[in-house]
């Protein structure tokens, strides 16, 4: 296990996906990311049906989403200006940013699989604020695809807004994919599956040793932890979340793929079954969940009826949750593509402002 320690620096606009460029580790599949205002991506079926259109259509309806929005739709754009909790601040304290590597061959849950892209070591990037007390337990934050850890996105904007009180004391663990991506790849067999393998995953192999590495201790009370990512990452957040809400109860996903990428004998329809029957057949659970999706996201000009539309998957995801007594909020966004880099930068500390709302950490 190799470990490797960097420091807070000022923030680069950017995609706020994966680890830092330069590294070896291969930490981010090559999600395309849409300009704002270009076409849908389509090849993923038919053309939309009229009851489809219809269904879309009610984004008309939505009202401007604002700072400090509550449950509901909202929509955004076509422009859009960064944050100001991405840059680093003078003054601001700041957190550590250490980093250590997994092997997948002492892995029991992903060892070497041999699908395709699977890489041979994942990079895991922790962050811990200054406000760190030692033997405190600590706000704990999972993102897939090691998610806000290039050039410190994450870290910076937790300097941020920690510091300022509106987020609580969190610790960032950001951990990168098993490689490839897509239908058949590592990526897709960790992130598409519609099981809590994921989330064990991580509870098993990779949060012991953030612990142990770093000192630090991770609160065990689900409504002090969340998951976050963009696309297959984001659903697997909230697979995360699903199977396991003894574990979290707080998601945040960005053109999250509530679709079917991963097909298997219990989910035909893949993770387009969430919001298809999973959902409204289950009991109610504890889950506080953000989404966004971009008016020109994957599949969007495509019929449902594949399992591939990604705008209106999400649309349903947002009503299935809130059917079932969740606090949700999505986010629709006008002129944006997939993980559109610019709807991130402009909404990313509002979003987690939500998703931690009356969080109140335990006390001994």
């Amino acid at each position: 296990m190799k470990f490797f320690r960097t420091t807070c620096g000022a923030a680069v606009l950017c995609l706020l996906l994966g680890a830092d460029s330069g590294s070896a580790q291969v930490a981010v599949p090559a999600v395309s990311v849409t300009p704002a205002n270009s076409p849908a991506v389509g090849g993923r079926g038919g053309p939309l049906s009229d009851a489809d259109k219809a269904e879309i259509a009610k984004v008309a309806d939505y009202p401007v989403w604002a700072p400090g929005a509550g449950d509901g739709n909202y929509f955004i754009g076509p422009t859009y200006t960064p944050a100001p909790e991405l840059t680093a601040k003078e003054g601001v304290p700041k957190g550590r940013v250490e980093s250590f590597t997994l092997n997948a061959a002492d892995s029991k849950f992903y060892p070497n699989t041999g699908l395709r892209g699977a890489l041979p070591t994942r990079k895991v990037t922790v962050y811990i604020p200054s406000q760190y007390v030692p033997g405190t337990p600590a706000a704990l934050m999972v993102s897939a695809d090691a998610f806000g850890a290039r050039n410190n996105q994450i870290p910076n904007i937790l300097d941020n807004m920690i510091a300022v009180h509106r987020l609580p004391v969190i610790i960032a663990v950001m951990v990168a994919n098993g490689g490839g991506d897509g239908p058949g790849s590592e990526r897709g067999l960790e992130y598409d599956t519609v099981s809590g393998k994921f989330a064990e995953f991580i509870e098993s192999e990779v949060l012991p040793q953030v612990e142990k590495n770093y000192g630090v201790t991770l609160t065990r009370d689900p409504d002090g932890r969340m998951t976050l990512a963009a696309s297959s990452g984001g659903v697997a957040s909230f697979t995360m979340a699903w199977f396991h809400p003894e574990l979290y109860h707080r998601v945040l996903t960005y053109s999250g793929t509530y679709v079917n990428q991963h097909p298997d004998a219990d989910h035909p329809h893949g993770a387009w079954e969430y919001h298809e029957h999973l959902i409204a057949e289950s009991p109610a659970k504890p889950l506080r969940v953000w989404l966004e999706v971009g008016q020109n996201d994957h599949g969007a000009v495509n019929a449902s009826a594949a399992f591939h539309n990604w705008l209106i998957a999400n649309m349903r995801m947002a009503d299935a949750v809130r059917a079932k007594g969740c606090h949700c909020q999505l986010i629709y966004a006008k002129g944006a593509g997939h993980t559109d880099h610019n709807v991130i930068a402009q909404t990313l500390p509002e979003a987690l402002e939500y998703v931690w709302k009356d969080y109140k950490p335990a006390t001994k």
